[in-house]
């Protein structure tokens, strides 16, 4: 009996920017399934796991960050964090293309209640004198919606975010002179068929992966003020477990490392 086929899946996700001509808008897609391959073999690795709903929401705001990156200058990191009411939970993704990498986790505990849910970006370049910030308030718990109310109110412009069968993602951002009456009016499958009823022209390929590439050593620095205080840090315990800020993986430490 023949060995069933085997089906490579790549390592990196392959984001397509393309114009939308007569239309004037910047169409971002990429199929997510190497990301979301890497981050699940993550949480496996560090004994994390997600409740279904948070782990879907984590996912989908990963998705709408790479495709926003693109969609900006190479030289770019971003980070956004979404703060949420209910659950009291704060979601965090950060990624850039010149690392050609995306990262992302949830805090779940002591996190401030706040009471509105807010949208916070963190931008940093080199020709940027310092991190430019942005906040907004979010009306729900769909992160697809939150990459278009941070459009609307952070950039200034539309944009529609759509998701698709096989893990594949769309985000149309408004050009100069931007038909957003056909913006305004696309649905999934208008979204999914545009390359189809539209003039386009591709105009880059941008690649990601989910890698954060944080490791013990960057994390034991960051234990340095507790060096002249080790028994508050470990208290009884020889051995405590640190995580990552970023990706939430799990590094032991023990006393004699600080």
């Amino acid at each position: 009996m023949p060995e069933p086929e085997q089906v490579e899946v790549e390592e990196y996700v392959r984001v397509e920017s393309i114009f939308v001509r007569h239309r004037n808008a910047l169409l971002l897609r990429a199929q997510f399934t190497p990301i979301y391959t890497d981050y699940y073999l993550h949480l496996m690795q560090h004994g994390i796991r997600h409740s279904a709903d948070l782990d879907q929401m984590l996912k989908d705001f990963m998705a709408g960050l790479t495709l926003h990156v693109v969609a900006r200058p190479w030289a770019e990191t971003i980070a956004w964090t979404v703060n949420l009411r209910a659950p009291r939970v704060n979601v965090f993704v950060t990624g850039g293309s010149l690392q050609e990498s995306v990262t992302g986790r949830l805090f779940t505990e002591d996190v401030r209640e706040p009471d509105r849910n807010f949208f916070y970006s963190q931008v940093i370049a080199k020709q940027l004198p310092e991190p430019r910030l942005s906040t907004l308030e979010v009306d729900d718990r769909d992160p697809l919606h939150w990459v278009e109310q941070f459009y609307a109110q952070s950039e200034q412009r539309m944009a529609r975010m759509f998701r698709h069968d096989d893990e594949v993602f769309s985000l149309i951002v408004a050009q100069p002179d931007c038909d957003e009456e056909w913006l305004a009016a696309l649905d999934e499958e208008g979204a999914a068929r545009i390359q189809e009823t539209e003039e386009t022209n591709l105009l880059e390929t941008r690649r990601f992966r989910f890698h954060c590439g944080c490791d013990l050593g960057k994390i034991l620095p960051v234990l340095g003020s507790w060096r002249e205080r080790p028994d508050d840090l470990f208290e009884d315990a020889d051995v405590i477990t640190v995580q990552c800020p970023r990706c939430a993986a799990r590094y032991r430490v023990t006393r004699d490392m600080i």
